[in-house]
């Protein structure tokens, strides 16, 4: 019984080891392929596809958080005399980290999701194959266009959500905290500074590296049929949320260290 445990976490591990591999070839294989011949209308294809058509689930989910946040915080702050400086750590907070890690498990769902689907089905009806026989690079032509669309699309999604998070936290504060628009906006002058959007923003560059390079991976193996389709796609959106998470506590250790 024992060694049938041990068997079992053996094969799992080297399954995924396997697995781990096989995405760091490709993503080498990748960068290897982005100087030669950008395909500048399949990006800017991707980046309306996947980029423009997220604005408004990612606009949703920033306001939304901008209200809880403040609604959750301004009423202690006040309570202990600080609320001169609530628009400033609600900015910081945003910007930092609410607003890159949402946006990025917001675009590993929507966007990791559809680049997985389309591609998945392009390799059960054999397109992939007709591009080989074409003499056309399948990560040329699939991958690259799209790692560079999201790696765009996402930090410019991400300064969108950070001002309507933003925006919605100023709301709440001088609608039903009592703060005066003045002392909210001041403390963002005072507290908040270029670095706690920009630090996100390189957040954001490498969420967006890793939904398409993870996308277009599971999408390229995927099993075939529909079932294997829609397997796939799970197993992008959970992989991609929780590198999302791991990679965030790397980088805001060197970003903000």
């Amino acid at each position: 019984m024992l060694t049938k445990f041990f068997e079992t976490i053996g094969s799992f591990m080297i399954k995924r080891f396997e697995e781990f591999g096989t995405i760091v070839l490709l993503y080498v294989d990748t960068m290897k392929q982005v100087p030669h011949k950008p395909r500048i209308k399949l990006i800017l294809g991707q980046m309306s596809h996947l980029g423009v058509d997220s604005l408004a689930i990612v606009s949703l989910t920033l306001l939304f958080t901008g209200v809880v946040f403040t609604l959750q915080t301004a009423h202690e702050f006040i309570r202990f005399g600080a609320q001169s400086t609530v628009g400033g750590v609600i900015a910081i907070a945003i910007g930092r980290e609410l607003g890159p890690v949402l946006v990025g498990v917001v675009c590993a769902g929507r966007v990791g999701a559809a680049i997985t689907a389309e591609i998945s089905t392009m390799k059960v009806t054999e397109q992939i194959d007709a591009l080989k026989v074409m003499a056309v690079s399948p990560v040329n032509y699939l991958i690259v266009p799209r790692m560079i669309a999201c790696m765009i699309a996402v930090p410019i999604l991400t300064v969108f959500g950070d001002i309507i998070g933003v925006a919605g936290g100023w709301l709440v504060a001088t609608q039903y905290s009592g703060i005066s628009s003045y002392v909210f906006i001041n403390s963002i002058k005072m507290f908040a500074n270029t670095y706690d959007l920009t630090g996100g923003m390189i957040k954001a560059i490498f969420f967006g590296n890793v939904i398409a390079v993870l996308g277009c991976y599971y999408g390229l193996n995927c099993p075939d049929g529909a079932e294997g389709v829609g397997k796939a796609t799970t197993k992008t959106v959970v992989t991609s949320i929780i590198v999302i998470f791991v990679l965030n506590a790397l980088l805001t250790f060197i970003i903000y260290r």
